[in-house]
C-alpha cells in the first residue's frame, strides 16, 4: 500500500525489462501514482509496455499498487525488492519488510 514515484517506477521498468523480456510473457498492474487522482493501469508484452491513468481512486479507497509478472525463471526476489524501492511513500517502504 501507498504511492510509488512515477519517475522511479519508469526507470525501474526500463532497466527492468531488457533484462528479463526474453523470459516475460505478459505483465500487467494498477499503480497508485504520487500526484495522480486516477489509477494508472499499464500492461506489456515482453519489452514493450504501455500505461494510462484510468479511473480516479474512490473516496476513502486504500491506494496500493499491485504489478503481475507471467513468465518463466523471473528473478522474483529481484523484482520483489527493486520494486519496493520506487516508493514515494515510507507506507509501501513498510510492505516490503
Amino acid at each position: 500500500k501507498g504511492n510509488v514515484d512515477y519517475d522511479k517506477i519508469d526507470m525501474w521498468l526500463g532497466g527492468l525489462l531488457p533484462e528479463i523480456h526474453t523470459d516475460l510473457y505478459r505483465m500487467k498492474g494498477i499503480l497508485a501514482v504520487e500526484g495522480y487522482d486516477e489509477k494508472y493501469v499499464f500492461q506489456g508484452i515482453h519489452a514493450m509496455f504501455e500505461g494510462t491513468p484510468h479511473e480516479p481512486w474512490k473516496p476513502g479507497e486504500e491506494r496500493k499498487s499491485k504489478i503481475v509478472f507471467i513468465g518463466k525463471d523471473l528473478p522474483k526476489e529481484r523484482i520483489e525488492k527493486t520494486f519496493f524501492e520506487c516508493a514515494a511513500t515510507a507506507e509501501l517502504e513498510e510492505a516490503s519488510k
